[in-house]
Order: C-alpha cells, then sequence, then structure tokens
C-alpha cells in the first residue's frame, strides 16, 4: 500500500493544530509568531502512526484569509483531509472557501472533526452537524463521516482516529503516479550541510546519490542526503513527505514553487491549455481578465483567453488558455485554484490539459475538439495529438513521452498499435517516428517537384538528394531524410541512385535529335582514345550550346558511357578501362609506375596522363609514393579480372 499525506482545512481558531498535536503529538506551529499569536501563518508538518501502525504525514494548513495562497501549496498534495468546523462557532467563511477549494481539487477521501464539542450542548452540537451536512451536499465530501470530538479533554479522539483509518485504507488503493514530481514548499539552509528542501513527492522514486532537475530554476543538483520526518532514508517512493538535501545549488536560487524533477521531462511554460469550472456562487470570468492562478505549490499571475465564448458563467464549465505572467512547471492532468486578482478570493477552478499548447483561435471549432480530446485523455489519442500538431517532423520516443507523460510501457503499447495501424512510420529502429498523414503531406511535395524536374531535364537521372532535403525538410537529420527516401522506394514511388532521386520510368530519357547527338560524342571520345576533345571542341562540332552539351554529357555520364576524370576532361568508359590496366602491367612489370612512362605509354599529352594518375590515385587504383606510383588497393582487390567493356551507343 502506498503512503498517504492527510491536510487539514478550516476557519481559522477552529482548533486545527490543536487537534492535529492531539493525534499526532507535534505542534505544527514552528514559527515564534505563530506560537505568540496562536495563530497558524504557514505549513505545519507531523508525522502520523494510525492505531493500525500504518505511517502517514499531515499538513497543517493556516485558516485565516491573508494566508489562503499558502494554505492551497499544502492542499495541493493531500490524499486525505480532516475538514475542522468548531462546534461552538459552525461553518465559517473560510470554512467555505477551503470547502470550494478542497472541491476544486477534487480531494475526496475526507473526515470531518466538529472540534470544541466541550463548549457546546447536545442540541447546538446535532445543529452545527445538521449545517456541515447541508453544506457538504454536492461536494467532494458528500459522504464524509462527521465526529465530535474535543482535543482539549480528548472526547472523541478515538472515534475521530477509527473513521480516518477506514479513509486513508482507501484512499491507498489509488495507483501513484510513476512521474517523479516534489512541488517543493519550504527552502532553507543547515550549516555544514547546505540546502534543503522539504515537500511532498507526487510519484516516482528519489535515491541518494540521484540527480534530479529543479525547474522553472533550470538547475540540476544531486541528491546528499534524505530525511522522513527527521529520520535518515537511502530512498523515498511517492506519498511520502521528504526532505531532500542537495548537492549543487544555493538557498538563494531556489523557492517555493520550484519542482523538482526526473531531468529533461519536463519543461517550465507561460501558456496552459485547461477545463475550467466556475463556482455557482461566483461571478464569471471573463476573456482577457487577469486572475491568480495556484497549482502545486505556485502562485502566479495569468490572463484568461476563453475559448469558444466570452465568458464562463458561475455553474458552468468551459475550455481556455492561462497565458502565465511567470513560468511555472505543471503536467497534464494537474488541478489548480483560480483566485480574483483584486480583492482576492476563489472563483474557480480546473484541470491542466497540457503544458505546452499552441496559441489557439479562440472561436475556432477545430481548437475546443483538440481540448475535448485532451480533456478524455485517451493514451493512444493524446499520442495521435502529439504527431497531429508537427505532422512533417519526425519525433522521438523521448520526445513523445515528454508531450504525452505515458508511462514507458504505456508508451510501448500505444506506440506498437499506431504502428500496426499504419498511422506512423517508423523512421529509425523503432526509437523515431512520423505520422502517416505528415508523410503523404511531404509526398505531395516532393512528387510536385520530382515532375517539375524530370519535365525540364528529362536527360537526368533525378532531383539532387540534398536539394530535395532543403527543399522539403531543411530541419531534419540527412540519415531521417535517407530513411524517408527508403520508405518511399519500398512503396515503389521513387528511385534512389547515389545522390539522385527519381520517379520510375523517368529520367535518362532523350528525344531522337538528342540521342542521335549523344551516340556521336560518344563515338568521339572512344576514338579520340587518350587524348579527348574537351568542352569548346565537342561543342563546336556538334552545333550544341554549352548547357545543351551540358545535359547530354550529364546523361551519359549518369548512363556511365562516359567518366568525368577531372574539370573538363572526359573518357569514353572503354578508353578508361584500357589506361587503367595499362597501368597495372607497368607497376607489374616494372614495380612502379612513372608519369613520363604512362605518358609515352598512352601516347597523348603531360596533361592527360597527369589527370589519368591523379584520378587512378582518387579511386585507390594506384598510390602515389614520391615520384612513382604503385598498386593501391582496389588494383590489388581486383586481382586478374578483365576490364569490362561496354558496347557504345553506336553498336560497336
Amino acid at each position: 500500500m502506498r503512503r498517504i499525506i492527510m491536510g487539514t482545512a478550516g476557519h481559522v481558531d477552529h482548533g486545527k493544530t490543536t487537534l492535529v498535536k492531539a493525534i499526532t503529538g507535534v505542534n505544527t506551529d514552528r514559527w515564534e509568531e505563530e506560537r505568540r499569536r496562536g495563530l497558524t501563518i504557514d505549513l505545519g508538518f507531523a508525522p502520523f502512526t494510525l492505531p493500525s501502525g500504518k505511517k502517514a504525514a499531515i499538513i497543517d494548513v493556516p485558516g485565516h484569509e491573508r494566508f489562503i495562497k499558502n494554505m492551497l501549496a499544502g492542499v495541493s498534495s493531500i490524499d486525505v483531509v480532516i475538514l475542522v468546523v468548531a462546534a461552538d462557532e459552525g461553518v465559517m467563511p473560510q470554512t467555505d472557501e477551503h470547502l470550494d477549494i478542497l472541491n476544486l481539487l477534487q480531494v475526496k477521501y475526507g473526515v470531518v472533526a466538529v472540534t470544541k464539542k466541550d463548549l457546546v450542548d447536545a442540541e447546538l452540537l446535532e445543529l452545527v452537524q445538521e449545517d456541515i451536512k447541508e453544506r457538504l451536499v454536492g461536494t467532494t465530501l458528500e459522504n464524509a463521516p462527521l465526529v465530535p470530538v474535543s482535543a482539549v479533554t480528548g472526547d472523541g479522539i478515538p472515534e475521530l482516529l477509527a473513521q480516518v483509518e477506514k479513509v486513508v485504507s482507501e484512499a491507498e488503493k489509488s495507483e501513484p503516479s510513476k512521474l517523479l514530481r516534489l512541488p517543493i514548499d519550504r527552502v532553507f539552509q543547515i550549516s555544514g550541510h547546505g540546502t534543503v528542501v522539504t515537500g511532498t513527492l507526487l510519484g516516482g522514486t528519489i535515491q541518494i546519490k540521484d540527480e534530479v532537475e529543479i525547474q522553472p530554476a533550470g538547475i540540476r543538483a544531486k541528491v546528499r542526503q534524505i530525511q522522513v520526518h527527521d529520520e535518515p532514508v537511502s530512498s523515498v517512493e511517492a506519498g511520502q513527505r521528504v526532505a531532500l538535501n542537495l548537492a549543487g545549488v544555493e538557498k538563494s536560487q531556489l523557492k517555493r514553487g520550484d519542482v523538482i524533477l526526473e531531468p529533461g521531462l519536463l519543461e517550465p511554460t507561460t501558456i496552459v491549455d485547461v477545463k475550467i469550472s466556475v463556482l455557482e456562487k461566483a461571478k464569471e470570468l471573463s476573456h482577457g481578465e487577469r486572475v491568480r492562478v495556484h497549482v502545486g505549490t505556485s502562485e502566479v499571475l495569468a490572463r484568461l483567453r476563453v475559448l469558444g465564448a466570452e465568458t464562463v458563467e458561475p455553474g458552468q464549465t468551459g475550455y481556455g488558455q492561462l497565458m502565465l505572467e511567470d513560468p511555472v512547471v505543471v503536467a497534464r492532468g494537474d488541478l489548480f485554484v483560480i483566485r480574483t486578482y483584486s480583492p482576492a478570493h476563489t472563483v474557480a477552478g480546473g484541470k491542466i490539459l497540457s503544458g505546452n499548447p499552441l496559441r489557439w483561435k479562440r472561436k475556432s471549432p477545430d481548437t475546443l475538439e483538440i481540448l475535448r480530446r485532451e480533456d478524455e485523455g485517451h493514451p493512444l489519442d493524446l499520442l495521435r495529438l502529439s504527431f497531429e500538431r508537427v505532422p512533417t517532423t519526425p519525433l522521438t520516443r523521448d520526445e513523445l513521452r515528454k508531450k504525452t507523460l505515458l508511462d514507458p510501457g504505456e508508451l510501448r503499447t500505444q506506440i506498437r498499435t499506431l504502428l500496426r495501424e499504419g498511422e506512423i512510420i517508423d523512421l529509425e529502429n523503432n526509437q523515431v517516428f512520423l505520422w502517416s498523414a505528415g508523410e503523404k503531406q511531404l509526398w505531395e511535395k516532393a512528387g510536385k517537384l520530382l515532375e517539375a524536374f524530370h519535365a525540364e531535364y528529362p536527360m537526368r537521372k533525378g532531383y539532387s538528394k540534398e536539394e530535395l532535403r532543403s527543399r522539403l525538410v531543411p530541419d531534419w537529420e540527412p540519415k531521417l531524410f535517407a530513411s524517408l527516401l527508403e520508405h518511399w522506394v519500398q512503396v515503389g514511388r521513387i528511385n534512389v541512385y547515389d545522390k539522385e532521386v527519381g520517379l520510375p520510368g523517368k529520367g535518362l530519357q532523350l528525344g531522337p535529335e538528342e540521342e542521335r547527338i549523344a551516340g556521336q560524342i560518344e563515338e568521339e571520345l572512344l576514338s579520340a582514345g587518350y587524348s579527348p576533345p574537351n568542352m569548346a571542341d565537342l561543342a563546336a562540332k556538334f552545333n550544341q550550346s554549352g548547357e545543351g552539351l551540358t545535359e547530354i554529357l550529364n546523361y551519359l555520364l549518369l548512363k556511365g558511357s562516359v567518366v568525368k576524370v577531372s574539370e573538363g576532361i572526359i573518357f569514353h568508359r572503354d578508353n578508361l578501362e584500357k589506361a587503367k590496366e595499362l597501368a597495372k602491367n607497368i607497376i607489374q612489370e616494372e614495380g612502379g609506375l612513372e608519369t613520363a612512362a604512362f605518358r609515352d605509354a598512352t601516347e597523348s599529352s603531360r596533361k592527360y596522363a597527369i589527370a589519368l594518375l591523379e584520378y587512378f590515385d582518387e579511386i585507390k587504383w594506384t598510390k602515389r609514393v614520391g615520384d612513382k606510383r604503385i598498386a593501391g588497393t582496389a588494383m590489388k582487390d581486383a586481382k586478374d579480372q578483365n576490364p569490362t567493356s561496354t558496347v557504345s551507343s553506336s553498336g560497336e
């Protein structure tokens, strides 16, 4: 069973702190001012051992209206509440506001302690209890048991503890979150030890030497020591009150409202999607209204964007966005309370739907549909929404976990479902995925680019891979784009060459006239042997412009009939193979090859001999050592293979 955090709530001076001392033996008023004034100002904490021996912790919150923000910081993390109502005063203004807050924060496990029973007679005690029951109708505590007690005489305390035991047993059945989060409610320094923070661990576990992240401070620290109610421990789990001694961070860098997290999982945000419920007795909330937002242990000012309407009326629920004036760290499903800016009183609450959304169009039906899906929170649909928001962007498993906050096991299951249904594409070893609808968008654009390219350059194989990537997805890593191209190959949409991408049945196509000229150029280069004509000579002989000749030569290069040896020097493939064989024979006979000997053997000029030899070095057919060349790795690998010859386009 998991650990349980309990809390008090109720009007000022109704005996919350006295009751806590009666059942735990601990005075939770920590500050001298609190003890002098008899008034709880800040949060107090005490360990609590139930009659069964179960361990719990109790948070004592202030009841005065001036310290409501401190009360909110305390009740934000409780599982079970003891609502305290004094029998001599009954339900009071802060009883009402605390009950509203508990209802908005969905605290559904609780007991009502009707304190100071020794100060009233039986008739008044009965009337007060009836009044309390009426007030609880329609709240999360509607069925909470009422127990009259006197913390002074001890009357009713055993009965109260018995009811608390039952409620705690019910609360224990709920599953804690696996997401590591500890909202900080206190920060202090201990001489010789450094910075210490306290809070309630909402989910996950923490061990000594763990590295944690503190947001929105943006700091990483290491856990040096852990205590639970002044007792050192090696690890803690969800539901425990925790004190952490942190290394690598100064007290001045932290404050209440900061959150300790698993590194890299949650980021601060200043805009959140929310579902808002306005109290029936409150005024409406209007679009653009400035409000106070209490979430976790944070209080932050915000502007409300009401979506789909101008107001959220009393007793009604609506969708919106909170534009926060300071960053907070929240997760989907977190509950919050809204108080008016001035004077401050509780008017609404709600649920966080998304921690880092877009700024939505206020009156769009699509916006409301997206928020409705966020509100329902089906794991598979949360995953879909993550892809739909960035349809043409690859998402990693880590990014998907950050966006959905799904447990890793649940995330694996839902990813498998989307892959099986063909809704996403695996781009990299089941670690990076693309939304199928986004892939279709990319293909529509890519197909148009390739069609236009083939229409303009029919003699080329296809579009440059890198150019296509820069036009389609400039922010993608080349290896992910290569995976997308491979997917398109598998479904028969494209052909991929060394550096080009083309459509099947397109490219390397000549008209009749270009086909004739290409054949003549190929024959000319073949007959030229080891002294091929330059571009200007070819252009003049075949009456071609520079661009026209370039296209035909590119066609022959891609076809493999000719080879570019160096800038401006192109050899017929057959002649190049003969030159390679010639170089090989000389090296085998002479033990090495000099430039002059190769020039003489090819009966060409020094210009062409050097161009060929440097090309041979580049393809590792030869290797230069001083003034000579010896066999390169490619020549050694070829061994006694015969050179391959190709029939020219003239048929010779």
